[in-house]
């Protein structure tokens, strides 16, 4: 067959200036401007800058300080997201899948966004269809489009065929001509898809999402209520009534919560750049955190992706003539795309007997086995020896010896029938075994190790014999029964039974990894799948989380959520406690923050209501207790320091499913015990509206005092379980407090007078109260959801 000609230089210029290009933007990131805009014009900034602006027309400029929060929001999370974004382009240009493209001045790889319309692109097993074309040349080309139509088995191309892109290569080699290119072809709507830099299908984003409307019902009845009260029912001054009107609005919105969740995904997405891990779909980071069983292959995961033959065993085959290194030499020669057994023969044989060839017949993970028929020369089988043998005979008997060792064997055997056969490869006699040997990550045993110590568990799927497969896995300390794939039911329960009985599975085809993956969800698994073979792609998209190998096939790494592109099989631990730190921070984070809306709203109903009352019985009427300062220095060490610092630490800890209903759980409670102690401490010290500046002060300022003893106690709730870190964290944040009380200046610019001894004795009786009611719930909350409280971890 003439090979199909390739474009010329001019040709490739020609058509890249009539817009002919396949120039779609490789990731789905924004852009820098995008990002600023993001960040600038947001909600809570509009509210934020309104509330400002009033409080600056008032004069009192100490109280404008929360306007300092617009500034940090932006500045914050720009610098974070553009971070991020940085980190993932580079990442994505370097796991960027390249495709072969032959033209008159070279056969090269390119990346995709250099193919132009026409260009001659060839095909290897694993390699992923990057524009729409025809097929120009085959020789036993099978590609999966189970990608674009949910049907996995192979059809087999021939020439002029069309292939779309998206799907993938799953045995033979062949080229096609590209007929659409750029938004034209499917392509643009599949790398859109696959590689976007998003926060969709988050359960902890959809949770914040639920959270922040449920806070919104919340506001707006509250806001009007206040806007109406502090101004018309209290006959203060205007600019005295609108700095407590604001005082009143600036700590319901929560102003933090989606800030502090960007950061901690960003910073993630940067952590993991650091370890080479490109992570395409960002939920796959909490989406890790969940994991509780991680399906793993062996042969590029668990162990280095090269082999090395060890040995050559033969047998006594009175019909051979020809010796077993031209046929292995022969062999390797007629693969034009070798897979990894097939190049480790190649290294061992370099001096092929140059046979002709006259059929093929490609390697397949379903039928574990290749063949070559050679003019002159007969026709040869190579694969897996308990496939092509009967189980009884002496030669499986020998290979199942090698595979207990945990060592790779091949059968070398002649066929009866040429490869293009229908029946091939027929009756085979064995010739030799081929022993390869494959050395095990260094690091696995210690993943493996991590693994079991996070109660998360390890099923490894091979498509080796199972006796080898075992042997690797008792190598790596993994323990549990194996058990060959052939013999698995079909039925997905009676599946789903066998797969929590064994631990280790060889002689798995792609079809059953999928299964495999859907049988371990149907017991309420989150499954994380490992893998870097064209036979894991199936699997790989229909897990939980996909994690493919860097040096993988472009299909597999296209599919997968998440990318290690060093190779390492031990960068996962890394991933899972990245996800771990994320989620779990993060509700930690919005306990904190829902907790002082909850608050604030609590303040603001009781104090407009009272207000309300006193307007029907002629009676005074409150002022809020606060002024705009006075919420700003209290949320400095009660939320949003220790949310920064709590949104970044380590944390190990397993994510489980209920985020909503943990966090509702934790904040409403512990946010009614601070509003109405804060709001008890005021009333005790209020001295009625006619009262001088110093009385007024002392009430606000008792009412403060409650209001931060109770959040502390808030605050050293959600820091447990401690370590030293943590409780020195609750431990600073209370001193500071202590040190601005105790510095004139501070009390002064703060509008702060603790001089009432018994206003401010009475307003820390009340605040103990309300941490002991606060520590009384969290012990309750803990046996209502059935886990075990812990103080120290």
């Amino acid at each position: 067959m003439t090979a199909a000609r390739g474009l010329s230089d001019a040709e490739v210029a020609q058509r890249v200036a009539e817009g002919n290009s396949n120039d779609i933007a490789e990731r789905a990131t924004r852009t820098i401007p995008q990002i600023v805009a993001a960040n600038v014009v947001t909600r809570i900034n509009a509210i934020l800058g309104v509330l400002l602006l009033i409080v600056l027309a008032t004069g009192s400029m100490i109280n404008g300080l929360f306007g300092l929060l617009i500034v940090a929001n932006s500045v914050i999370g720009m610098i974070q997201e553009i971070r991020a974004k940085r980190t993932l382009d580079k990442l994505a240009i370097i796991g960027q899948a390249k495709p072969l493209v032959r033209r008159q001045s070279g056969t090269r790889t390119l990346p995709p966004s250099e193919v132009v319309l026409d260009d001659v692109i060839e095909l290897g097993p694993g390699d992923q269809v990057v524009v729409d074309g025809d097929i120009v040349e085959h020789e036993n080309l099978e590609v999966d489009e189970s990608l674009l139509t949910g049907e996995a088995d192979p059809i087999a191309k021939d020439i002029g065929d069309a292939v779309m892109s998206g799907s993938f290569v799953i045995a033979g080699t062949g080229a096609y001509r590209a007929t659409k290119v750029g938004r034209e072809a499917y392509a643009a709507k599949l790398a859109a898809e696959a590689s976007r830099f998003t926060l969709v299908k988050s359960e902890l984003r959809n949770g914040i999402n639920r959270i922040l409307q449920f806070v919104t019902y919340l506001l707006v009845p509250t806001g009007l209520l206040t806007i109406y009260t502090q101004l018309f029912t209290t006959y203060a001054g205007w600019q005295d009534s609108l700095l407590r009107m604001v005082g009143a609005l600036v700590p319901m919105v929560p102003e933090g919560l989606v800030l502090m969740t960007s950061i901690a995904f960003a910073v993630g997405v940067i952590r993991l750049g650091q370890r080479r891990c490109l992570v395409q779909e960002l939920p796959a980071i909490e989406g890790l955190a969940r994991v509780d069983v991680v399906c793993a292959d062996k042969t590029g995961t668990l162990t280095e992706s090269g082999m090395r033959v060890c040995e050559v065993t033969e047998f006594d085959a009175t019909a051979k003539r020809e010796s077993v290194a031209d046929v292995l030499a022969a062999l390797a020669a007629a693969d034009a795309r070798p897979n990894a057994s097939m190049q480790a023969i190649a290294d061992a044989y370099r001096s092929p007997p140059g046979w002709i060839p006259t059929a093929t017949a490609p390697f397949k993970s379903a039928t574990k086995w290749s063949g070559v028929s050679y003019r002159d020369h007969g026709n040869w089988v190579i694969g897996a020896p308990d496939v092509l043998l009967d189980p009884s005979s002496e030669a499986a008997e020998r290979a199942e010896r090698f595979g207990a060792r945990g060592l790779r064997v091949l059968l070398l055997a002649a066929g009866c029938v040429a490869m293009d056969h229908p029946d091939a490869p027929g009756q085979v006699t064995p010739v030799a075994l081929v022993v390869l040997e494959q050395k095990l990550r260094p690091d696995a045993r210690a993943t493996m190790e991590y693994f079991a110590a996070q109660d998360v568990s390890v099923k490894v799927l091979s498509g080796d014999n199972a006796v080898s497969v075992a042997a690797v896995a008792d190598k790596l300390g993994l323990r549990g029964e194996t058990m060959d794939a052939r013999r698995l039911p079909t039925d997905q329960a009676e599946l789903a039974d066998a797969l929590d009985a064994h631990t280790t599975f060889g002689r798995v085809r792609p079809d059953q990894k999928r299964a495999m993956v859907h049988a371990l969800q149907s017991h309420g698994h989150t499954v994380a799948m490992t893998g870097d073979g064209v036979n894991d792609v199936l699997a790989l998209k229909d897990a939980d989380i996909g994690v493919a190998m860097g040096s993988g096939s472009p299909a597999s790494r296209a599919v997968a959520q998440i990318v290690l592109l060093d190779n390492r099989f031990a960068t996962l631990p890394y991933v899972v406690g990245e996800g771990r730190r994320v989620i779990g921070n993060i509700e930690r984070v919005a306990n904190l923050f829902l907790t002082k809306t909850v608050y604030s709203v609590l303040l603001a109903l009781l104090v407009g209501a009272e207000c309300l009352l006193s307007k029907v019985i002629k009676a005074d009427p409150l002022l809020f207790p606060f002024q705009p300062i006075h919420v700003t220095i209290a949320a400095w060490f009660t939320i949003g320091i220790p949310a920064f610092i709590l949104s970044l630490a380590p944390n190990n800890e397993r994510a489980y499913p209920g985020f909503v209903r943990r966090v509702l759980t934790s904040a409403l409670p512990s946010g009614l015990i601070v509003g109405v102690a804060t709001f008890a401490s005021y009333l005790a010290a209020y001295h009625g509206r006619h009262a001088t500046w110093v009385e007024q002060d002392q009430a606000s300022t008792a009412a403060l005092i409650t209001l931060l003893v109770t959040a502390l106690w808030v605050l050293a709730v959600v820091a447990r379980p401690y370590e030293w870190w943590r409780l020195g964290l609750v431990i600073a944040s209370g001193l500071a407090y202590v040190v601005i009380f105790s510095l004139p200046l501070a009390r002064e610019k703060f509008f702060l007078d603790p001089s009432n001894v018994m206003a401010t004795s009475t307003a820390l009786g009340i605040g103990a109260l309300g941490a002991a009611a606060i520590e009384a719930t969290w012990w309750i909350r803990a046996r209502m959801l059935g886990v075990e409280p812990r103080l120290w971890r």
